[in-house]
């Protein structure tokens, strides 16, 4: 007797151990890995004190994944239960039954293990989805009321932003539900022969009848529901003939009484479907008329009937019918945005000739900002680096300080420690996490001046005691109690530090000292996770994947364990229901240093206002340079609720309440307790003055008001007044926008100087300007305010500003001096200043060598006065330019010379004399003039390729000098200036430490 194998051999025990075994290694190490991260999580938010956001957020996703998943599997699985036990009893016999029988026999005698195992599934899944949707569910229990409702339904704001998110993710739940039980239970009943596609007789049985089109009912009936919903969504839609989020005319006039009408029907439809399938016809036949009606009624009076009224009502007459809902629009925008503050005000900006009150000016013209934070970062760099492993990033931040009685910005950096410059020794991990741990000091300049041949006049930050040089203040003018920086910037999620040592050993580098030598430090915070046990260094170790936290002894009974030093990725973890700025930012507040973070509260179901990409709307020139690029999350409602502070020696975190009207964030604070932010009235005044408007709120609401500030509604619908944002003024064709820029100025109709985030814009598809937008706090309430040119001027906008200052011939000569090929030209930030009814613009002019390691000084200003062409000068400081455009406002503006005028002009842009061509007329003066103007050209060419900014400075002074001279000896020989005009500003700057601005 033959034995025939099966063709499915069962498994031997040793592969089922096997198999086993591995199963239970992986499920191990994958519990172990989110045991680990939990346990740690936990430990970094007890450290912070915000444990009840970790277990908030926590018990809120268990619940979710709990609660859905077994819902979901509890649905599936009766209904998949109730198809099997509705089984027929007999089946007719036929092939297909047959090609059925071994299914049927795989699964029968563990039936309720199949259906147990296909529910557990997707319940799995269901739970994952589920929880990720914690935020909603969170905002949903803790609904406030914003006291303002929808123009249509009179229902309030909160419905759409708390509830109207959760409950469509319930309905599409419900949908998935009933879906996933239809084609189970389909596939039941065709397995088990309840339905069957060959043999005599009825194809599907009467149980199994039931059951099904009992479950298409309720799909049906889940349908009606949908219609509701979308009755409330339509005020959420993008009305693309009007331009303007919102239901429009046809909307409301025709889509919303359909969407009632098919709310109807669909519940009629469940009812025959069930009564005609199981009661009257008893066959699929009218319920299947039905769902066609349905289907019918859907296109005919959802589609047709609005597409319609749109075509043939509305089109014909679109701004008269869209009006009252571009309205809508222009009120639910303004309000979401925070729009509705600004205070529009015109601007004439008549006056063309620059007026003398700018030379006695105390309000604008001392306040001019010279240091560009982008650029002089590299300044800074290499001033006050010291070692190379510091770094102050790419940017550097702007806030002010007040010493003694006067008030002013200051460009302020961190020297952070850069772990990607620490050298192939410094980087072994001992090094890495044990030594270099911190950087130290916030070096600050005042903003308006610059010392020793354009460099910043540092006046806080120096290491230690050491004798300053002179080009740096004496003493510490911002002075700070910890000056240690553990926490920053330029640390990111790998660079964690181990600090704490047995006895007094000091091991952590902490800065050089005026010896030559090295000081060493050891943390005293109260920040970080102790690690000095065994199970915490086993923790540690299988978190970071590190066997040192266990061999080393570097890890000791006093370890603690610093991560998570990221200012940014700190207030993002302690407050994950905020969107944070891009632009974190230092300021020492009662002697010790504390990064500011501002925090939003957002929604995208605000009903009738403008969605924006937030990524999109905050991108321009910095973004990835010293600024965080945002996520591109599509928001309808923007609101800077909170400002975070993180310690930058211990890294505690504080969430202070800004906008204690805002019912998003009152819902938030609900949601873990009530305690989660300091009140506002808290706040200590001592950080309320470094409070600054926000960048990326600011952009936003610049980038909307260029729409926005139009609130007529047909004005609105001819888009014939709106704005934009003009590019970088220096690279127009690059596409960048150019970025706002903070400024201690003081604008017409303001009382004294303000901290201001500033911008301007221009009208669309133009370069001309159109207003200044600036946004500000006035006793710690924020304003936005903009000024609007009249529709008929002319003023020239940034990137016509920057052309016309930069091309005119006299000036060229001059810029081309400063450049060459060992040398560039870098331009500052071209700052628009409203002045005594004119335009008054400053941009810095940098130069930088080509050399290693050259960073960019300060040479030169240019200023411009009035439409941006006709008064223009390149000056060495801001008081010398204003005195300039000051006497070519009295004399009136020469026309510009033309390119390539005056004869004798040297390739590199330097004027020459011409000689005269009587020699009669050449006197003993003449030629030593002559002679000693050359001798300063063949010096200043010397110094450019030596790349001596500071001998260059000094020739281009003897130069100037050198042309005044040959042109009062011209005169004096009675030759009627036939030399070229000289330069218009000594280019040297002073090395006294005295404001430019």
């Amino acid at each position: 007797m033959v034995m025939r194998s099966s063709p499915m051999p069962g498994m031997s025990r040793r592969g089922r151990v096997t198999v086993g075994v591995l199963i239970g290694i992986f499920l191990l190490f994958t519990l172990l890995g989110w045991g680990v991260n939990a346990w740690t999580d936990w430990l970094w938010f007890k450290e912070v004190d915000y444990t009840q956001v970790f277990t908030g957020v926590l018990l809120t996703r268990l619940v979710l994944f709990v609660a859905v998943g077994l819902a979901m599997a509890l649905v599936i699985g009766v209904n998949l239960w109730l198809a099997y036990r509705l089984r027929p009893a007999l089946r007719p016999h036929s092939p297909e039954q047959v090609s059925l029988e071994r299914y049927r026999m795989l699964l029968t005698p563990r039936i309720g293990a199949w259906i147990a195992v296909a529910s557990l599934l997707v319940g799995i899944f269901a739970g994952l989805s589920a929880q990720s949707r914690w935020s909603q569910w969170m905002l949903f229990r803790n609904s406030q009321e914003f006291g303002v409702v929808d123009p249509e339904f009179g229902i309030d704001v909160s419905f759409y932003v708390f509830e109207y998110p959760f409950l469509r993710y319930l309905l599409g739940l419900a949908f998935t539900a009933v879906v996933l039980s239809v084609i189970g239970g389909l596939a039941m009943h065709y397995i088990f022969g309840a339905v069957r596609l060959q043999g005599i007789g009825d194809r599907m049985t009467t149980a199994a009848r039931a059951h099904l089109t009992s479950l298409v009912a309720m799909f049906v009936l889940f349908k009606a529901v949908a219609y509701v919903l979308d009755r409330r969504g339509m005020l959420l839609e993008y009305n693309a003939e009007a331009g303007i989020y919102g239901a429009g005319y046809a909307d409301i006039n025709a889509l919303l009484p359909a969407k009632e009408i098919l709310a109807y029907i669909s519940i009629v439809v469940a009812i025959a479907i069930v009564v005609f399938s199981n009661a009257v016809m008893r066959n699929l036949v009218w319920p299947g008329i039905s769902l066609a009606l349905l289907g019918v009624s859907a296109v005919a009076i959802g589609g047709i009937y609005p597409w319609a009224v749109q075509t043939f009502e509305v089109n014909p007459s679109l701004r008269d019918k869209e009006s009252e809902f571009i309205e809508r629009g222009i009120v639910a925008t303004r309000e979401a945005f925070g729009l509705d503050i600004s205070e529009q005000s015109p601007y004439p900006a008549t006056n063309l000739t620059p007026p003398e009150s700018l030379a006695t000016d105390t309000a604008v013209v001392p306040n001019i900002r010279l240091l560009d934070p982008q650029l002089v970062s590299e300044t800074y760099t290499q001033l006050q680096q010291v070692r190379g492993f510091y770094d102050f990033g790419t940017k550097l931040d702007i806030d002010r300080y007040t010493l003694g009685d006067e008030k002013q910005d200051y460009v302020v950096g961190m020297r952070e420690i850069n772990y990607g410059e620490l050298t192939e020794q410094q980087s072994n991990w001992i090094n890495r996490h044990t030594v270099f741990t911190h950087g130290y000091g916030m070096v600050g300049a005042p903003a308006n001046q610059v010392v020793c041949g354009g460099q910043p006049y540092f006046v806080s930050g120096f290491l230690g005691d050491q004798a300053q040089e002179q080009c740096s203040s004496s003493t510490e003018e911002i002075p700070v109690e910890q000056p240690r920086i553990y926490f920053g910037e330029q640390m990111d999620g790998t660079d964690y530090a181990i600090v704490g040592s047995p006895g007094d050993t000091n091991v952590e580098f902490d800065r050089p000292t005026s010896s030559g030598g090295e000081q060493y430090y050891t943390y005293s915070g109260e920040g970080g996770v102790e690690v000095g046990s065994f199970g915490r260094k086993l923790l540690y170790a299988i978190k970071e994947q590190e066997t040192n936290f266990l061999l080393s002894e570097a890890v000791n009974e006093n370890s603690k364990l610093l991560y998570v030093r990221n200012p940014r990725d700190r207030v993002e973890k302690v407050a994950p229901f905020l969107t944070l700025d891009g632009d974190p930012y230092p300021a020492v507040v009662d002697g010790r240093i504390q990064w500011i973070v501002d925090g939003y509260t957002t929604s995208a179901t605000y009903p009738y206002s403008e969605r924006v990409n937030l990524q999109a709307e905050t991108a321009d020139e910095l973004t990835g340079q010293g600024t965080f690029a945002l996520a591109r999350e599509n928001v309808n409602y923007l609101r800077n609720s909170v400002k975070a502070t993180v310690d930058a020696y211990d890294g505690t975190v504080r969430l202070y309440e800004f906008d204690d009207s805002d019912p998003v964030l009152k819902a938030w604070n609900a949601a873990f307790g009530g305690e989660l932010l300091i009140p506002k009235a808290e706040t200590p005044q001592s950080l309320q003055a470094h409070f600054r408007y926000p960048a990326d709120l600011f952009k936003v609401q610049r980038n909307l008001l260029a729409r926005y500030h139009v609130t007529n509604p047909a004005e609105f619908f001819s888009g014939q007044d709106f704005w934009e944002v003009p590019n970088v003024p220096d690279a127009p064709d690059t596409g960048v926008k150019q970025p706002p820029y903070y400024l201690m100025t003081q604008w017409p109709e303001q009382d004294e100087p303000r901290f201001q985030l500033t911008s301007a814009v221009t009208p669309a598809g133009r370069q001309n300007l159109a207003a200044l937008i600036s946004g500000s706090y006035v006793d710690g309430q924020p304003q936005l305010q903009v000024l609007e040119l009249p529709d008929q001027t002319a003023i020239s906008g940034p990137v016509q500003v920057h052309q016309r200052m930069t091309n005119n011939a006299a000036i060229r000569q001059q810029l081309n001096l400063l450049t060459s090929n060992q040398a560039q030209v870098q331009y500052g930030n071209l700052l628009s200043l409203p002045f005594a009814n004119g335009m008054l613009y400053v941009e810095p002019v940098y130069v930088k060598s080509n050399q290693t390691n050259a960073y960019p000084l300060l040479q030169r200003v240019l200023l411009s006065y009035g439409d941006g062409g006709s008064y223009v000068v390149l000056a060495n400081s801001v008081q010398d330019g204003i005195r300039q455009l000051i006497e070519q406002g009295q004399e009136g503006a020469p026309p510009p010379p033309e390119e390539g005028e005056g004869e004798g002009e040297e390739p590199g842009g330097t004027p020459t004399p011409t000689p005269p061509t009587d020699p009669g007329l050449i006197t003993p003066e003449l030629q030593a003039a002559a002679a000693e103007v050359s001798a300063a050209i063949d010096e200043a060419r010397a110094a450019q390729a030596a790349g001596d900014f500071q001998r260059y400075g000094e020739a281009l002074a003897r130069l100037d000098a050198a042309m005044t001279a040959f042109q009062a000896a011209q005169q004096a020989a009675g030759i009627g200036g036939a030399g070229a005009p000289p330069p218009s500003a000594d280019p040297t700057p002073s090395a006294d430490p005295t404001p430019t601005g």
